[in-house]
């Protein structure tokens, strides 16, 4: 008999469009979970001063909503089968590229999105990558082969 489990899927990377609705919505049916990191740009930006309390320097204030949200971050790349990251076209995401090599180093198989133009960019993140895709409905695609073994 066959040892069957949901696969874990993370979702990192930009929040600025659609993609992880596009991905999910895709991969209805297939047996899989997805976690993200908070996409609430506001909330992301202001939760450790919310609960830890507030700070005066700009510097601070950012690093303690960064630890604050590591805490989300490291659990769900630790407990996800397949790590997708995606870059988008817009903002430089350096968290999105710590993202891709802390699953890297972790061992997990990883998925890079982004559009052609950040090709050279993110050659060494891509290397690190088992697939890179251009669009959602790719990864998806990717997905589907992967739990099921059929294209299309």
């Amino acid at each position: 008999m066959k040892d069957h489990r949901t696969m874990k899927v993370y979702l990192s990377g930009e929040i600025h469009t659609d993609w992880r609705d596009r991905i999910i919505e895709g991969a209805k049916g297939l047996d899989l979970s997805f976690a993200a990191p908070v996409t609430d740009h506001a909330a992301s930006d202001d939760c450790g001063v919310e609960i830890l309390g507030a700070e005066p320097d700009k510097f601070w204030h950012d690093r303690k909503g960064a630890q604050v949200n590591a805490i989300r971050t490291r659990h769900g790349i630790e407990t996800a089968d397949i790590v997708v990251v995606r870059f988008g076209e817009k903002y430089k995401q350096w968290n999105a590229a710590f993202d891709a090599g802390y699953a890297a180093a972790l061992g997990k198989s990883l998925i890079i999105l982004h559009p052609e133009e950040h090709d050279h960019a993110l050659k060494e993140v891509d290397a690190a990558a088992l697939a890179v895709a251009r669009t959602p409905e790719q990864v998806v695609g990717v997905l589907r082969y992967v739990l099921t073994g059929t294209l299309g």
